[in-house]
């Protein structure tokens, strides 16, 4: 078989590539694992239309039935946000679901893979993955960078997550070959902050210019990805000072509660919503569209 029979396009996508007009790529774990139902469906229908107000057609990506979905309908935008108990899908997962006619909601490692095997070259997230803290004793290191070293596709985003240790995460990405751009910053963005206090390895302030790079990548094949970092609004940042406390106090939780590898994350990200008292998820939010709609620019820029 080829790899393209285990793929379904919605017909929108389906036009959209066959007309050579500009995609982007959304995964489906920020809906399945993101935020709270009925939030994570609101948040994954205006992520959507943004992207059509922005001259492009979204894809979001998950996988029905052992089959790879790129570009869900309204009905299975549903039944990601309503099923709870949706697998997380990473790379190791993706035979063993597909074999047995699973579902699973796409990370971003998986997401960047399906979303370039679609030959889609824009794919827009919160934030990566990336070396958790005190990762160089426990080896909690995300799919996430391995994807970002193999698989040449943009992706923007808010920063890693503000969770992981972005120093570590940031000598990851260098060592693999991958570009960290900064969208009008010279810093890298620390997810709900517009600044990690470590710099990004190009400031690019006009999308013309990202889509330029991108390009280039192209025409060279560097099979690395471009990862394009954009700060979160500065009216939805949140207090550097507060956020890295409430985040001390969740890994400590985390420790308590013995949570591991894959659990980490979606952990913290709802520790941090209780101890925030919502902040977080507000923040999220704003930052989510902020890479949606940057996004579908640099999409549009590329056609």
């Amino acid at each position: 078989m080829n790899y393209l029979d285990y793929f379904v396009f919605s017909e929108e996508v389906k036009n959209a590539l066959n007309k050579k007009m500009p995609v982007v790529a959304l995964e489906s774990t920020i809906i399945a694992h993101g935020f709270d139902y009925p939030a994570n469906l609101e948040c994954a229908r205006e992520c959507e239309k943004r992207i059509r107000q922005n001259g492009a057609v979204p894809a979001t990506i998950g996988i029905l039935n052992g089959k790879v979905h790129i570009g869900l309908t309204d009905e299975q935008l549903v039944y990601f946000a309503t099923n709870r108990k949706m697998k997380k899908c990473s790379r190791r997962d993706v035979a063993p679901t597909l074999a047995t006619n699973g579902d699973g909601a796409t990370t971003v490692t998986t997401t960047a893979m399906f979303a370039h095997m679609a030959k889609i070259k824009v794919f827009a997230t919160g934030g990566i993955g990336g070396v958790h803290r005190h990762g160089e004793v426990t080896m909690d290191i995300s799919a996430d960078l391995q994807e970002l070293a193999q698989t040449p596709i943009t992706i923007v985003c808010a920063g890693a997550k503000s969770i992981l240790d972005i120093e570590r995460t940031k000598e990851y990405l260098e060592t693999f070959g991958v570009s960290i751009i900064g969208y009008q910053t010279d810093n890298i963005p620390a997810f709900y902050t517009r600044d990690s206090g470590f710099s990004v390895d190009y400031r690019l302030d006009d999308v013309i210019d990202i889509a330029n790079v991108i390009r280039v990548k192209d025409d060279l094949n560097i099979r690395s990805a471009l990862l394009v970092t954009n700060p979160i609004p500065e009216e939805f940042e949140l207090d550097p000072s507060f956020i890295d406390q409430k985040i001390q106090e969740a890994l400590q939780e985390c420790d308590k509660n013995n949570i591991k590898g894959k659990d980490v994350t979606p952990f913290l990200l709802g520790a941090l919503h209780r101890s925030t008292e919502g902040k977080s998820v507000i923040a999220n939010k704003a930052l989510v569209f902020n890479n949606v709609e940057l996004a579908s620019k640099i999409a549009s820029k590329l056609i």
